[in-house]
């Protein structure tokens, strides 16, 4: 979460919603203007009145991505609420067990960045849930906010993780961002974290087109204690959180699978 998000403005259900263009997503609550009110009468109705994002583009050159997808967010004093709408000819998924590798199907992908921390969310079109909280290392020793039982090293099986690409030369220990490692927390859970996936269309049958799938997950402001740092829970009006929200399809063609997985998400981020 090193790169600077894309302003979205994510208001309570019962006031204004908007988005401004940006770099990566952020979302603030306050008294900003946006194009219009949403009223909440009830959270379908709040949903086809929320701003919905741009479609969503190539993580790296900007272009956009080949299948529709688009992302929204809503929040009250319970939670941060988050809904895709994702365009699928052929909906598949094979990861069944929580936390199971869900990024090897297609999925999307919440990310949200607690500076010492970062929460990560995936999520296939089974329903299966896939979640890691990273702790910086260069924040994490005796007398911190994360010196708990909850973040024990070697009671929770933590593993060191310095990226994905950037594994050689005089990177291969500490990885290229200017704060080297994090400490993976891979049996963490959200706290109260609620889920709903709706498909359109026939899971794994590739005989017939699918129209695509919707995802809802609702984020408990309760569970972000160690994502929030000095800012109030729930959030007061002001506050800005940095949220990424991105898709990665698994994609066959020609009987062969596409590697790297294309990346989608609201804005580019470059290499």
């Amino acid at each position: 979460m090193s790169r600077a998000p894309v302003a979205w403005l994510a208001r309570r259900p019962d006031a204004r919603l908007g988005y401004a263009a940006g770099v990566t997503e952020q979302l603030r609550t306050g008294d900003a203007a946006a194009p219009y009110a949403v009223r909440r009468t009830g959270p379908e109705r709040a949903w086809d009145q929320a701003e919905r994002s741009p479609r969503f583009v190539d993580m790296v050159t900007g272009a956009p991505g080949l299948f529709d997808t688009r992302a929204a967010a809503l929040w009250d004093d319970e939670a941060l609420h988050v809904r895709f709408w994702i365009e699928e000819p052929l909906l598949a998924a094979s990861q069944r067990e929580r936390d199971d590798i869900v990024f090897l199907d297609n999925d999307v992908e919440v990310l949200i960045d607690g500076g010492d921390a970062y929460y990560e969310f995936e999520i296939n079109a089974l329903g299966t849930i896939y979640e890691v909280l990273f702790v910086w290392q260069d924040a994490f020793g005796p007398g911190t906010r994360f010196d708990v039982p909850e973040f024990d090293l070697l009671a929770h099986h933590a593993l060191s993780f310095a990226g994905d690409d950037d594994r050689t030369g005089p990177t291969f220990w500490r990885g290229g961002h200017p704060r080297g490692p994090r400490w993976a927390f891979r049996d963490w859970d959200f706290p109260g974290l609620r889920t709903a996936v709706t498909l359109d269309g026939t899971l794994n049958d590739d005989s017939d087109i699918d129209r695509g799938w919707e995802v809802e997950a609702s984020f408990p402001w309760s569970g972000m204690t160690h994502l929030a740092g000095v800012r109030a829970l729930p959030p007061r009006p002001g506050d800005e959180w940095r949220v990424f929200f991105g898709r990665f399809e698994r994609l066959v063609l020609g009987g062969r699978e596409v590697h790297p997985h294309p990346a989608w998400c609201w804005t580019p981020h470059g290499r």
